[in-house]
C-alpha cells in the first residue's frame, strides 16, 4: 500500500510542475523574445527610422527574452510544490 501511495504523491508532484504558470509565461516569453529579438537583427533602415533611429524590435526582444528567462529562473529556484494529499477529495466516484 505504500508503493502506491509514493507513486500517487509522484503524480501530484509531475502535475504540479507541469502545470505551473510561470513555466507557460517564462516559455511564451522566451520563444517570443527569440523571434523579436532575430527580426531587430535583421531591420531596414526604413523600420529603424520609422521607430525615430531605434532599434525597437532588436531591445523589446532581449527584453521579453530577459523575462522569460528571469520567469524560467524563478521556477528552478523555487518549484512548485505538491498539493497536500489530504486535501484530495476520495469521496468523488471514479471517471470512466
Amino acid at each position: 500500500m505504500a508503493d502506491n501511495d509514493q507513486v500517487d504523491q509522484k503524480k501530484l508532484s509531475a502535475a504540479a510542475k507541469l502545470f505551473d504558470v510561470r513555466r507557460v509565461i517564462g516559455g511564451l516569453f522566451v520563444v517570443y523574445g527569440v523571434i523579436v529579438t532575430i527580426l531587430g537583427l535583421f531591420d531596414s533602415q526604413a523600420e529603424i527610422d520609422k521607430a525615430q533611429g531605434v532599434r525597437i524590435n532588436l531591445w523589446m526582444g532581449l527584453g521579453m527574452l530577459a523575462l522569460g528567462l528571469l520567469f524560467l529562473l524563478w521556477l528552478r529556484l523555487n518549484p512548485p510544490q505538491p498539493p497536500d494529499p489530504s486535501d484530495i477529495d476520495d469521496t468523488r466516484p471514479p471517471a470512466d
